[in-house]
C-alpha cells in the first residue's frame, strides 16, 4: 500500500494529463490496452471503499493493483487541422494587406464570414460601400436579398454557409476590379476555398463569375451549368444586385439554386 497526500495525487493528475494532451497534439488517438489493465482499472476505487475517512484527514489511500506496464501507444497520425483554424491562418497571412492599390482607400478588409465547414460558399466580385464600413460581406438590399434566398429558398441560415468576395477590398466608385488586384487577391480566396473545402461553390455575378473562369462569356451564358474549381462544383448565377434592378430574373436563379440542392439532397 502506498500513501499519498491529495495534493501530491492533484500534481500527479496533472502531469498525466499534461502528457496526454502532448500526445493529442502530435497525432495519437488512442492505446491499445489489454483486457487485464481494464479489468484493473475498473475496480479502482472501490477496493478499501469502507475505510475511506476513518483517521484518513488530507491523506489519500491508494490500495489495489498496479496496472501492468503493457501500454503502447498506436500508431500516431497526424490529425488534420480545424478548417477554422486553416481560415485563421489565411486571415493572418493577408494581414493589413498592402499588395495592391486598393489598400489605399478602403476601410475595411472584407475577408469572409460564415460557417468554416460549409458546404456551400457564396461568392461575389467585391466588396460594396457598406462592406467596406463594416467589414463584413453581402449587405444592405443585395445581402437582404442573398438572405431570403438562402433562408427561404435553400432552409439554410447564413451561419449555415460561408459568404466572401473574389477581391476583398472595396474598388474606389465600385468599378470593377482590374487585373492586378485580382491577382493579389485570388491566391488567398483560393486558399480560403482549400481550407474551408465545400462542395458547392455558388457565384454571384457576371464579374465575380469571369474572374474564377477566367472567361469573357456573359453570365447569360455561363449560368445554369456546372463547373469544376479545384475540384468544387461551381454554379454561377445572377447578382442578388441584378434581381432588384430586374426581378424576372429571380426564376433563373431559384433554377440554379435547385441544382445545387438537388446534388446536395
Amino acid at each position: 500500500m502506498s500513501v499519498y497526500t491529495k495534493k501530491n495525487v492533484a500534481s500527479l493528475i496533472g502531469e498525466v494529463g499534461n502528457y496526454f494532451r502532448f500526445l493529442a497534439e502530435a497525432g495519437c488517438q488512442g492505446f491499445d490496452c489489454s483486457a487485464q489493465s481494464l479489468e484493473i482499472l475498473k475496480s479502482w476505487g472501490h477496493e478499501g471503499a469502507g475505510n475511506r475517512g476513518q483517521g484518513a484527514g488530507n491523506r489519500l489511500q491508494v490500495t489495489g493493483n498496479l496496472v501492468p506496464c503493457d501500454l503502447q501507444p498506436v500508431t500516431c497520425r497526424p490529425l488534420p487541422p480545424a478548417p477554422c483554424n486553416l481560415l485563421t491562418s489565411v486571415r493572418a497571412e493577408l494581414g493589413n494587406c498592402r499588395r495592391c492599390p486598393l489598400s489605399q482607400n478602403r476601410l475595411h478588409l472584407v475577408f469572409g464570414e460564415g460557417n468554416p465547414q460549409a458546404k456551400l460558399v457564396f461568392v461575389g466580385d467585391k466588396p460594396g460601400i457598406e462592406e467596406d464600413r463594416s467589414g463584413k460581406p453581402f449587405l444592405g438590399e443585395p445581402g437582404q436579398l442573398l438572405t431570403k434566398i438562402i433562408e427561404a429558398g435553400m432552409k439554410l441560415s447564413r451561419n449555415q454557409v460561408y459568404i466572401c468576395d473574389a477581391v476583398k477590398c472595396r474598388p474606389p466608385g465600385d468599378r470593377n476590379p482590374k487585373s492586378d488586384e485580382i491577382n493579389a487577391c485570388l491566391p488567398f480566396f483560393n486558399q480560403q476555398m482549400a481550407a474551408i473545402k465545400p462542395d458547392f461553390i455558388c457565384v454571384l455575378g457576371e464579374t465575380a463569375a469571369q474572374i474564377l473562369l477566367k472567361t469573357d462569356l456573359p453570365i447569360s451564358q455561363l449560368r445554369g451549368q456546372f463547373y469544376d474549381y479545384m475540384g468544387i462544383k461551381l454554379m454561377p448565377t445572377f447578382h442578388p444586385a441584378d434581381l432588384l434592378r430586374y426581378p424576372e430574373k429571380k426564376r433563373a436563379v431559384w433554377e440554379d439554386v435547385k441544382k445545387i440542392l438537388r446534388i446536395e439532397n
